[in-house]
């Protein structure tokens, strides 16, 4: 049984998340064969403070933007 994990910033309703969770696992079948059934999709969200990007965390990023 295939895991497939998505860890992303949080902010996404669930309607993408669902669009997405359902694509994930279309493109999974369709590369790598197997059954909708088999295939699971773990969403893990961050905010910007739980994050780091070259050597600083993203939400300190974004204050200057």
């Amino acid at each position: 049984m295939p895991v497939i994990r998505v860890e992303m910033f949080e902010g996404r309703s669930i309607e993408q998340k669902r669009n997405m969770v359902a694509e994930v696992t279309a493109a999974f079948i369709k590369t790598c064969g197997g059954t909708p059934a088999s295939v699971q999709v773990v969403i893990t969200d961050f905010s910007p403070e739980n994050w780091g990007v070259s050597g600083e965390l993203v939400a300190d990023r974004n204050k200057g933007t």
